[in-house]
């Protein structure tokens, strides 16, 4: 194998030079700067994937930023483009964002300095956010995923807006007019979008927004839950609820529950995002279906493409949600009924 050692003596210079070139550590003069980097092509030291980088090859690594942990949803979208990635002959980098925008910054930093080729992002804040704006003047190769936050960037992610109003006016069509909404995390992208269609279908069907029936759960269950509570305690509390993704349903159930509400009889409910367990609730959720298979390999073509130098302008896709009928809503017990919704602009 070949060693620091060996391309030193092949560049004339120490081995401390060859680590400061390959990892960037210190400034080297040019000159030499070259003569390592030809040491290092002329014996096969290119094993090292920094190495390899210096030389203007592909390291074949991909980045992905996102707060995988703490969201069921992110969590089959990270295996989802874990595949496309490995199908495509790369390996896949993942950092956890934590949903906190100082360390999406540091998180894009560190894969920016490990060489990747190109980084998707679910973007925390939104287009003027540090990590944006780093990326946009660094010219890393980027696509956002989930969040389309800045039209600047190829984007993908589910249509929000009609999906939701949707949701909302199939519980306004049972009859309800005080709808509450469990929200995301404040500022995200998905959050504004989400919240936006709740209030065009109020609009729609001639209902006051009440900022009394919306309330922040966070994109956590126990804070869903928390919201949930104060919803209930309030002098008119709701009669039916949308929540804004699948882990605040998870606490705004636990939260109906140990309030002693029955779904739907008590308390109407339609969610945001899909569970392969939705279906084994008593009852079973009414819920929006996202594409993630599509979402996550259609990303990974996007980034690839831009890797590979296909020009062209930015593209933002808006591929469309799946509406699936149960009984939390207050429909009859049947079997799924599942409808495409129309398609989101895609540009």
């Amino acid at each position: 194998m070949t060693t620091m050692a060996d391309v030193a003596r092949r560049a004339g210079v120490s081995v401390s030079t060859v680590s400061h070139v390959v990892n960037q550590t210190r400034f080297i003069n040019p000159d030499t700067k070259s003569r390592v980097l030809e040491a290092i092509e002329e014996t096969g030291f290119m094993v090292n994937p920094v190495a390899r980088a210096l030389t203007g090859a592909s390291t074949a690594t991909i980045g992905l930023a996102m707060s995988a942990v703490s969201n069921f949803y992110f969590a089959d979208m990270v295996a989802g483009i874990d595949n496309a990635v490995r199908a495509a002959g790369n390996t896949l980098l993942l950092a956890d964002t934590h949903e906190d925008p100082k360390e999406e910054l540091a998180i894009v930093r560190s894969l920016h300095q490990r060489r990747v080729d190109g980084i998707l992002l679910a973007p925390v804040t939104g287009r003027d956010g540090a990590a944006l704006k780093y990326l946009r003047d660094t010219k890393v190769p980027s696509v956002l995923v989930d969040r389309c936050a800045a039209d600047d960037f190829d984007q993908i992610g589910v249509e929000n807006i009609r999906s939701t109003a949707l949701l909302t006016e199939h519980l306004i069509g049972h009859g309800h007019r005080r709808i509450g909404l469990i929200s995301g995390v404040a500022g995200v992208q998905t959050t504004i979008e989400r919240t936006n269609g709740y209030r065009r279908a109020l609009r729609a069907h001639g209902i006051r927004f009440d900022k009394d029936l919306l309330a922040q759960g966070n994109s956590d269950a126990p804070q869903a839950e928390a919201a949930v509570r104060r919803l209930l305690a309030s002098a008119r509390p709701p009669t039916a609820l949308v929540i804004g993704n699948n882990h605040m349903t998870i606490g705004a159930l636990r939260g109906l529950r140990r309030a002693g509400m029955r779904v739907p009889e008590d308390m109407a409910l339609g969610a945001f995002d899909d569970f392969d367990w939705a279906d084994v609730f008593s009852p079973h959720l009414t819920a929006i279906a996202q594409p993630i298979a599509q979402i996550a390999e259609r990303a990974v073509t996007m980034l690839l493409e831009r890797i590979n130098g296909v020009g062209g302008p930015p593209r933002t896709e808006r591929p469309a949600g799946l509406f699936r009928v149960r009984e939390s809503c207050g429909c009859p017990a049947v079997d799924d009924h599942e409808d495409e919704l129309e398609q989101g602009a895609a540009r």
